[in-house]
């Protein structure tokens, strides 16, 4: 118990060194929530693309580029790591400009959860009936009213599972964000066991915390499925 203790004491209370792991909380959950975002944004718009595309009888020249120029990202994106992305993010496209860490990991962890995202989206959208689309042309809706306000709707609740499970994963993947040196919460267990000379401590708090959050999320997933369930009845 005593040995306990002491570690506690010199891994977190000495020269306050749990601050690395609050700051580090700190910036990997900016960097989760922003990066969501801009991949919700970019897999929205990604999704529309491809089932447009995909649905089109006879699809025209603009749509066809923008299809191919989606399945070159989807196919780029999801064949490498994430870490790869992150470090030519930082280490190339941003050379000669200094943005910022946690602005640079945002990006690159964005748009690798856009490549993901947009195929949840796009397996949503397919799983509608062809029906509720000329539902919304018979109400004189054109094709991006139906998509708005008939399709997506409901092609959201089918993937709310599906997209938070991507929300989890990319919570979990930020973990590599220490590659281009931005303090994030494994990089603060890192930090503090290079200090310490002792991991134990500082990589099961960075692991339990982790594991809380995933918790917490798995959680509020449930409640909010749960609501939309009793929205349909």
């Amino acid at each position: 118990m005593n040995w306990l203790i002491d570690h506690f004491t010199q891994d977190f209370i000495e020269s306050q060194r749990y601050m690395y792991i609050v700051n580090g909380l700190k910036n990997t959950l900016i960097i989760t929530v922003f990066a969501a975002l801009l991949g919700i944004a970019l897999g929205f718009v990604l999704a529309i693309i491809r089932s447009s595309h995909d649905k089109s009888d006879k699809p025209g020249i603009v749509l066809r580029i923008l299809n191919f120029i989606a399945k070159v990202y989807l196919t780029v994106i999801r064949g490498t790591p994430v870490v790869v992305q992150l470090m030519i993010v930082y280490f190339v496209v941003f050379v000669t400009v200094n943005p910022g860490m946690v602005p640079t990991a945002i990006l690159a962890f964005g748009i690798n959860s856009g490549a993901y995202v947009a195929e949840i989206f796009r397996s949503g959208i397919s799983s509608i009936e062809r029906g509720q689309f000329e539902a919304g042309r018979s109400l004189g809706f054109n094709y991006a009213q139906t998509m708005w306000y008939i399709i997506m709707p409901q092609a959201f609740k089918n993937v709310v599972p599906t997209l938070a499970n991507e929300f989890i994963v990319l919570l979990k993947e930020t973990s590599v964000a220490g590659y281009i040196g931005l303090q994030d919460l494994t990089k603060g267990g890192d930090i503090i066991k290079s200090r310490t000379y002792s991991a134990f401590m500082p990589l099961i708090a960075v692991a339990l915390i982790y594991l809380c959050m995933v918790m917490i999320f798995s959680y509020l997933v449930k409640l909010l499925e749960r609501r939309l369930r009793r929205s349909e009845h």
